[in-house]
């Protein structure tokens, strides 16, 4: 028996392929602003190698993996400000990170996952943002 599709089923399919699409798109630029600055950090002060971030692009494995890349970066930038006696620098966003590591893992629970998805996004701006200050300070031959 051939069952035919409403138009309404059209509009919702492509609804939700829109946001698949938006989300790719969303978690490729933050992919490429990680590598970017893990590429900053000289080799000896990394605790991770660059391209391993875009393994973040792997559904239900980016919800751990979010906590291995976010607070290795920092980690890593951490360990080059201290190599050159920088300790003003604080954690490197660490805390901001792991913010927002949980707040991903936290968004698959119902009733709350909305509110958490906009936590979750400006702890990965602010994360972004400060990240990418930290890696500006090192020199382009360190």
């Amino acid at each position: 028996m051939f069952h035919a599709f409403r138009p309404e089923q059209f509009v919702g399919l492509f609804f939700w392929l829109f946001v698949a699409g938006v989300g790719l798109i969303l978690d490729l630029i933050v992919c490429f602003f990680l590598y970017k600055v893990f590429n900053r950090v000289p080799v000896q002060y990394r605790v991770m190698e660059p391209g391993l971030v875009w393994l973040l692009i792997i559904p239900c494995f980016n919800l751990v993996w979010n906590f291995f890349v976010f607070i290795r970066l920092s980690r890593s930038l951490k360990r080059y400000f201290n190599s050159v006696g920088n300790q003003a620098v604080g954690d490197c966003g660490e805390g901001m990170g792991l913010g927002y590591s949980i707040c991903e893992v936290a968004r698959l629970i119902p009733c709350v996952g909305i509110m958490v998805w906009v936590v979750a996004l400006v702890l990965v701006i602010l994360y972004l943002v400060k990240v990418n200050q930290l890696s500006e300070l090192i020199p382009q031959n360190a």
